[in-house]
């Protein structure tokens, strides 16, 4: 695939579940890629991307942001209370609020700088003990928490289903969570299942190899 091969395969789905044109953002997950295939994304005139480590986006994205105008960048990976501040210079949405410790520490560099970035809370719909996010029983109650004792707006959910289990069954999930608690956005769906997610809502879509080709670790 290539960035026009998902902007397509999107465009089509949004036409197939009968949703508007644009409905169904694409989060260009860039962490770990290469530079140069990143700026081929953002020649060929995209801004809005994903990353995972507020250090990498920072290295990565200061001096890109010199050089290509109207850049978005969402936080999609883990963030440490200690990466509060640099989050907020660097990300124009966090993803992953999972925890009470986090959500306040977010709400008080909010009072202090009198602004926010979007927030998203993450949902753990498989209910994994190693991934990150809010047990689904406990949503309701901490979006709760998030609004009425912290102040803070809540954008979207956002999750990531466990890789061996059917999608779907977690993104209706996910989308029965926001529909009762009155929110908006839904990051879900990723490189192998994001056309599924758009049949169910979502409204940002997190696609790295799909656009940029295979991550190379080595």
């Amino acid at each position: 695939m290539s960035l026009s091969d998902v902007t397509t395969r999107i465009a089509a789905a949004e036409a197939r579940a009968g949703r508007a044109p644009g409905s169904a953002q694409l989060i260009a997950v860039s962490k770990v890629q290469p530079e140069d295939r990143v700026t081929a994304v953002l020649d060929a005139g995209h801004r809005l991307f994903g990353e995972n480590r507020v250090q990498e986006a920072e290295e990565r994205w200061t001096p890109l942001r010199d050089r290509y105008d109207g850049v978005v960048l969402h936080l999609i990976g883990p963030l440490q209370t200690n990466k509060v501040k640099k989050a907020f210079d660097l990300f124009d949405a966090i993803q992953t609020v999972d925890r009470d410790k986090l959500a306040r520490k977010i709400a008080d560099e909010a009072q202090a700088r009198g602004a926010c970035p979007s927030l998203f809370v993450q949902v753990n719909t498989g209910e994994e003990p190693q991934k990150a996010g809010v047990p689904p029983l406990e949503a309701d109650a901490f979006l709760e928490t998030c609004r009425d004792e912290y102040g803070l707006q809540i954008a979207g959910l956002m999750c990531i289903p466990p890789a061996e289990e059917a999608p779907s069954p977690h993104f209706a999930l996910l989308r029965k969570i926001a529909e009762r608690n009155g929110i908006a956005g839904l990051s879900m769906g990723m490189s192998a299942d994001f056309e599924d997610a758009i049949s169910l809502g979502a409204t940002h879509v997190r696609v790295g190899s799909g656009v940029f080709g295979e991550r190379d670790y080595g």
